[in-house]
């Protein structure tokens, strides 16, 4: 046996033990669900250590692993991370608001939470906004999954075309895996591979790092040297050019995405969306005890964001170094597989193999997450309410699992699209994708959230409704959204820029106004929601705090 063939061998048995380990832990996790709370939150017995590790493995996507390395070598440094300062306040103010409500009202849904302060039809429209939304960005992230297979494929078959086709059965592999070990295992099969998986995760990229170091040659005197030439290694950037009028300068500072303003503002909302108002992470911590212990959980996932993010953009910021020092070797065309394809063709064996099963695990952890929330929220919001009422845990249960597989199909099938886009035009990198599909909705949601938490009224559970719509719409018009659709996707013989201009939502508004920088879109979202849901209240809740403030009289 050739020693190119026993290197592969070695690798490939590292990445089947961890496949093995994985499935096997989320099979015997979830042996004992026998009620919906079981599968759903775990009993509300996982200890807070676990649900800390569960929400950092979740957060911790493919996309972060191979798009996050992709935006530090495509910036030469570390603007990215600016971002992680809203990410951290978010928690606080997360943990200040919404937690504590979750738990009293012992939802299991937390659109429930919605039906209780509003009524059904706002927690029919939030609970449908996250299931579209959910299914779209994981969809998005689990093209990774095919990238991480495509790189292998092309170090295994040099010669061999790279189709759609190999994007899919990538896709499809990962994904049903992780489908397999979800359906049965449920909430406990989540978090307690999640919390494998991000110790492989974290181990990966520090072992990626230092095999990246450690390949260029003179060391950090070299380092040093080839990014002094790239314009230096930027950290901080405020955006704002004083050299300009002070509508351009505002007009430039908020078309660029990673800003000072935008990680203490627009990240801030984001993370208060995603971390808050969406299902897919609140359930995990809905699993502890308490709300005190889900409060501890949160805050601390969000301070070792810092240290991950670094690490993840150190990754990209070195591997920029080592193809600059070595131009005689071959890079992809798409930035996104830059990280991917060093793994497989330059890291030594084994190490490639642990570090390939961290890429997995790491998407393996956000979709099985995302694939329990899904189910938990349909079968809670939807299916019990409106078509099972009444029906035993056992019924549910299997109503969960059925719908875990039916996301699991359409999840592969929003991959699929989002690598046909990326075949279209290379230069598209994940994480403005992914984070932009939530950033059109989640701050609609958010606002609904935050008027329950934070108004005192009834409200008005239709006119709820209304506003996330046109919270959505005004997103998409006043942040100038330009969709990337493949025209392949609707049968059009156009050119990519064609498709862009014609799905450009902002073609009504004048040249002045900014295209509005996507970490942003939350925050915009959330205004607009927020201004008009106050404009109408039920007449009770009106005249109560009417009365309330009204001068008292002798």
């Amino acid at each position: 046996m050739s020693s190119h063939a026993v290197a592969v061998t070695l690798d490939a048995i590292v990445i089947v033990v961890y496949f093995l380990t994985i499935v096997g832990i989320g099979l015997w996790a979830g042996r004992k669900n026998s009620k919906l709370t079981d599968f759903t939150v775990g009993g509300r017995s996982i200890p807070w250590w676990a649900v800390l590790a569960s929400i950092i493995a979740a957060e911790t996507s493919a996309a972060t692993f191979l798009g996050t390395p992709a935006e530090g070598f495509k910036t030469r440094g570390y603007l990215y991370g600016q971002l992680v300062i809203g990410t951290v306040l978010a928690r606080f103010i997360i943990a200040w608001l919404f937690i504590e409500p979750y738990y009293r009202y012992r939802v299991q849904s937390i659109y429930e939470f919605l039906q209780l302060r509003f009524g059904p039809r706002t927690r029919d429209m939030a609970a449908a906004i996250f299931l579209l939304t959910r299914v779209l960005g994981i969809g998005v992230r689990l093209y990774l999954g095919g990238v991480i297979f495509v790189v292998v494929w092309r170090f295994l078959f040099p010669n061999a075309a790279v189709t759609l086709e190999t994007y899919f059965w990538g896709i499809v592999f990962v994904t049903a895996v992780t489908t397999l070990y979800t359906a049965v295992g449920g909430i406990k099969a989540v978090v307690w591979t999640d919390l494998i998986q991000a110790c492989l995760m974290i181990g990966s990229v520090i072992f990626a790092l230092v095999a990246i170091f450690l390949a260029i040659p003179g060391g950090w005197e070299t380092i040093q040297t080839q990014l002094a030439a790239s314009g230096g290694v930027p950290v901080f950037t405020w955006g704002w050019d004083s050299s300009r009028p002070f509508g351009e300068a505002l007009k430039h500072m908020l078309e660029q995405p990673y800003t000072l303003f935008a990680a203490l503002i627009a990240s801030t909302f984001f993370t208060m969306a995603t971390h808050g108002t969406d299902q897919d992470m609140v359930q995990r911590m809905l699993t502890a005890k308490d709300h005190i212990r889900s409060r501890l959980s949160l805050v601390l996932s969000g301070l070792a964001d810092i240290p991950i993010v670094v690490l993840f953009l150190s990754v990209g910021v070195l591997l920029y170094v080592f193809y600059a020092v070595h131009p005689e070797k071959v890079l992809p065309a798409a930035q996104n597989e830059v990280f991917a394809h060093y793994i497989v063709n330059e890291m030594p064996t084994m190490i490639r193999g642990l570090v390939i099963a961290g890429v997995l695990a790491t998407m393996m952890g956000s979709t099985s997450a995302a694939l329990n929330a899904l189910a938990t929220s349909f079968v809670k919001d939807f299916y019990e309410p409106y078509f099972s009422k009444g029906s035993d845990d056992r019924r549910l249960i299997f109503a969960a699992r059925i719908a875990t597989a039916v996301f699991g199909i359409l999840m592969i099938l929003v991959a699929t699209l989002a690598a046909q886009a990326v075949l279209t035009d290379a230069t598209l990198t994940i994480i403005p994708i992914a984070l932009g599909v939530m950033g059109y909705t989640y701050g609609s949601l958010l606002a609904v959230f935050l008027l329950g938490v934070v108004t005192k009224g009834r409200g008005h559970d239709e006119w709820n409704v209304l506003s996330m719509v046109v919270g959505m719409f005004a997103v998409l018009v006043l942040c100038k959204v330009q969709i990337p659709l493949p025209p392949e996707l609707f049968g059009l013989r156009m050119t990519l820029e064609e498709i862009k201009l014609y799905w450009n939502f902002g073609l009504m508004l004048p040249e002045w106004w900014p295209a509005i920088a996507w970490p942003w879109y939350v925050f915009v979202g959330c205004l607009v929601t927020m201004a008009v849901g106050v404009l109408r209240r039920t007449p009770d809740a009106v005249l109560t705090q009417l009365k309330a403030h009204a001068p008292q009289r002798d």
